[in-house]
């Protein structure tokens, strides 16, 4: 009776009554968690894992990236452009033109074939007869003047991931292989795959070696980087915003859109590739731009237009 009397609550004291009481919650806690534990190993069994990616360690992988509107806000040849004209490289004519062409592009936010073609005219024209030293010393301060605002965050992450698991990234571009190659170092990047221009004894000629670096001319420049670097591409990534550089995505294992175009964006999700967009705003959604910065390019384009020809009169 003794026993019976010490386990009836009424008679115990408040202090046994509390040791109980905390016990009995401990015992609890100890057994809801067990069973938490093991109803989360269950559904994770029962979900399939995704595998991590970029795989660390994998030194037969790498990451391509395309530059204008992936990495970069807008196109870079049309910010050099910009950067040439401050320098008195060619006249307010070729300035209005430039900033229509780049105002046109982030609205739109698709490549024009006759506007890219109209810069890379212009841009050759210019630098003719130029050294590739004094242009690349200037693109140095191009880039800190026009080019470094505009690096999307959420994409240079996307490159830092690869870089931190051990694997080589690549800038792939239309862009002059001198200003990809400086974008690239001043991101830590491995180096640029871009259109060369000719020069001789260290002096642009004002012509091309070859083509552009563009749509498919992309493809054939990561496939032979892959074939000397001992690549395997099923395990490589590439990331571009333009249906243009289908041929590359579609080379690799990991292609992913990135601030897509509209053509872009209908074809990965056909193909089920991963999406990402670090644009924001309705229009963003709609046409692949950043919102406020397309209608701010539109006007400062516009604007600039307006002035040269009242300047003109």
């Amino acid at each position: 009776m003794a026993a019976l009397g010490w386990l009836t609550p009424r008679r115990r004291s408040a202090t046994a009554r509390s040791v109980l009481a905390g016990e009995a919650a401990a015992e609890a806690a100890r057994k809801s968690s067990q069973e938490l534990a093991a109803l989360a190993s269950a559904e994770a069994a029962e979900k399939p894992s995704e595998p991590e990616f970029p795989v660390v360690g994998d030194d037969l992988a790498a990451a391509f990236f395309d530059l204008d509107n992936t990495v970069m806000q807008g196109a870079a040849i049309f910010h050099f452009g910009r950067g040439l004209y401050k320098r008195k490289f060619f006249q307010r004519r070729e300035l209005a033109r430039f900033a229509w062409q780049q105002a046109w592009f982030r609205l739109a936010g698709v490549e024009d074939p006759e506007h890219m073609q109209d810069a890379r005219d212009s841009a050759l024209s210019i630098v003719k007869g130029h050294r590739v030293s004094e242009l690349m010393s200037i693109g140095e301060e191009i880039y800190d003047e026009y080019m470094a605002d505009r690096i999307w965050p959420g994409t240079r992450a996307l490159a830092q991931a690869h870089l931190d698991a051990g694997q080589k990234v690549w800038l792939v571009t239309a862009a002059p292989v001198e200003t990809a190659t400086i974008i690239a170092r001043r991101l830590g990047l491995t180096g640029a795959l871009g259109t060369v221009a000719e020069s001789v004894d260290g002096v642009y000629t004002g012509r091309l070696v070859g083509e552009p670096l563009h749509g498919p001319a992309k493809a054939e420049a990561v496939r032979a980087l892959a074939a000397a670097e001992g690549l395997d591409l099923s395990r490589c990534a590439a990331y571009s915003d333009s249906h243009n550089d289908i041929p590359m995505l579609s080379l690799v294992g990991h292609p992913y859109a990135i601030n897509p175009d509209a053509k872009l964006r209908k074809h990965a999700r056909a193909r089920e590739w991963r999406l990402r967009d670090y644009r924001t705003g309705r229009k963003a959604a709609k046409v692949g731009i950043p919102a406020a910065a397309g209608v701010g390019a539109l006007a400062g384009g516009t604007a600039a237009a307006v002035a040269l020809h009242r300047r003109r009169r």
